[in-house]
């Protein structure tokens, strides 16, 4: 690996001299310069529509994930806007729209609530320089040793764990939940505190958000059609906006049968650089200490949040290449840059990449409308915002969070490979039970045990044949790598194989890509072995590489093993 750094680091020196691709490697870095020339007028009107459509989910989406977080709604808001804006300049995938998550949220949740909004404003500036160095760096690749099955899990986990802390407020019952254990016992325990108001609003908003996400839209039908395309993307602004009217209508008339959202904080927030230093609850906390309280999160976020946008950058490249290193470097800076606005941690949205993509935008131009909605939200309405009831936003963010669970998914697991489908469970059931961080790490550690183990047990096909001299030989068949857990392994097998029989074997190495010394010095073993029972080891269809290494390890009888098989084949 640090050859591959200091290879990247020599390569980047490299063109940083020479003009031509100083150019071309400040274009890769900054996509906008590509797309920007050839932008077409007509384009300017499909950028508006997209942009504004996705600023409508992100301002309710926002403030529900502020909520999650622990942190006050507008903190929401504060990270879906500047996310918007630089992603335009960095960003390389037209689709993509960066901003809070429900995941990011409810990993960061616990440090909020233990010592303040600071500590999720520093790790999203800490997190944003580690993803950006790791993308400088072409550190993405260590991404690939998490599998489907323990991303499946852990999204799913994060789903059930984020909707279950809104069973409280979906039913009206006061509190906050802990964990997803705690949320239900504290549902069962308050039963006689469920409020009708509250149940009836939140039921019909997940309702109504169901019935308006399957309505027969398309974008390009009839006006009919192109309606209710609409009102299926914005269906989230349009349950929050009813939702506040409602509220807002009781309170004018001196009720106030729903529990609201309360107070915002009011206008802008101001740019400064990330607090390296906070006080809460009257005790001061300095940047040592608080990069030790974040513990295991400064690592765990940046993992997760690159695979949340890298899993949503494939989904939508639709065939054409990713540039894996610009996404990172454009993920990392929205953080660095969103930190000096006190967001929240930021990544790639599925639903709203998707709505994005639905609304036909062309360039991620298309985040300067969003970006200046959600600063207009921010800027002027956080004296509307607390009219919003809570069961609403606890109906969106359930309604989003059940839509998270891929049972397509999770059947073809089972369908196509059973251990791939059980460390999906097991790494889905520590998460919902353990907590995140902790669930993923076991699910990574368990991946990575099964992966060992088939590579110390590698599938070999064994069979008797017959030369045309009438001998009885066994015929073996590696795949095509063996490494050196798989070594002594192979070797006892094929001396268990000719135990009871004077059979000579065969090595078909028409498979073998690969092996390494260990297992070249325990084939030279095996061949001393059947020698001392008047067996023959014979190697056909050996590539260059290996051959290579068995001349290198074992000189001496790769001379013989070749005249032994002219011999006897």
């Amino acid at each position: 690996m640090f050859n591959r750094i200091r290879g990247t680091v020599s390569e980047t020196a490299i063109k940083l001299t020479d003009k031509n691709a100083c150019k071309g490697y400040l274009k890769r870095r900054l996509p906008i310069f590509g797309w920007l020339p050839r932008y077409k007028a007509p384009w300017l009107l499909q950028d508006a529509l997209a942009g504004f459509t996705v600023g409508l989910t992100a301002i309710p989406q926002g403030i529900a994930y502020g909520i999650v977080a622990g942190l006050s709604p507008e903190y929401g808001l504060y990270a879906a806007f500047m996310a918007s804006f630089v992603y335009i300049i960095f960003g390389s995938c037209e689709n993509i729209t960066i901003g809070p998550t429900a995941i990011m949220a409810t990993m960061v949740q616990p440090l909020v609530l233990s010592h303040g909004p600071d500590m999720a404003i520093l790790l999203t500036f800490l997190k944003g320089c580690i993803i950006t160095l790791s993308g400088l760096l072409h550190l993405g690749f260590l991404l690939d040793f998490i599998s489907l099955p323990v991303i499946t899990g852990f999204t799913s986990a994060a789903a059930i764990n984020i909707a279950s802390s809104q069973f409280k407020s979906l039913l009206g019952i006061p509190g906050r939940a802990e964990s997803f254990l705690d949320s239900v016992i504290q549902v069962f325990s308050n039963l006689n505190a469920i409020r009708y108001q509250d149940t009836l609003l939140g039921i019909s908003t997940i309702i109504v958000l169901v019935i308006f996400k399957n309505l027969p839209g398309r974008r390009n039908g009839t006006w009919v059609q192109k309606f209710l395309w609409g009102l299926t993307l914005a269906r989230n602004a349009i349950v929050v906006v009813a939702g506040t009217i409602i509220a807002y209508i009781f309170y004018y008339n001196g009720e106030e049968i729903f529990k609201l959202t309360g107070s915002m904080g009011q206008g802008l927030p101001p740019f400064q650089p990330p607090p390296f230093s906070t006080t809460y609850q009257n005790k001061t906390y300095d940047f040592i200490e608080m990069t030790t309280i974040m513990g295991s999160t400064i690592i765990s976020i940046p993992i997760v949040s690159t695979i949340e946008h890298m899993a949503i950058a494939k989904a939508f490249a639709k065939g054409r290449s990713l540039d894996a290193t610009q996404e990172m470097f454009a993920l990392g800076i929205c953080n660095i840059l969103g930190s000096f606005v006190s967001s929240m941690p930021v990544t790639g949205s599925f639903t709203r990449t998707a709505v994005n993509h639905a609304s036909g935008v062309r360039t991620p131009f298309g985040g300067l409308f969003t970006g200046c909605l959600v600063l207009l939200a921010a800027g002027f309405l956080t004296g509307t915002f607390r009219f919003i009831p809570k069961a609403t936003l606890a109906g969106v963010i359930l309604c989003a969070m059940y839509y998270m669970l891929d049972f397509d998914t999770y059947l073809l697991l089972w369908r196509a490979r059973k251990i791939d489908f059980c460390v999906m469970v097991l790494t889905l059931l520590p998460c919902i039970f353990l907590g995140l961080e902790l669930g993923i790490a076991i699910g990574i550690v368990l991946n990575l045990m099964t992966l060992l183990y088939f590579s110390a047990r590698p599938s070999v096909e064994t069979k008797l044949e017959q030369n045309d001299q009438n001998r009885v030989m066994i015929h073996i068949i590696p795949e095509e790598a063996l490494a050196f857990p798989a070594a002594e392994h192979l070797r006892s097998n094929v001396m268990k194989l000719t135990e009871e029989s004077c059979c000579n074997v065969v090595l078909d190495f028409k498979n073998l890509k690969r092996i390494d010394v260990t297992v070249a010095k325990n084939i030279k073993l095996l061949a001393n072995d059947l020698s001392l029972r008047g067996q023959e080891l014979i190697y056909v269809n050996c590539c260059k590489n290996v051959e290579n290494i068995l001349r290198t390890v074992a000189p001496e009888l790769q001379t013989e093993f070749r005249e032994v098989a002219i011999a006897n084949i």
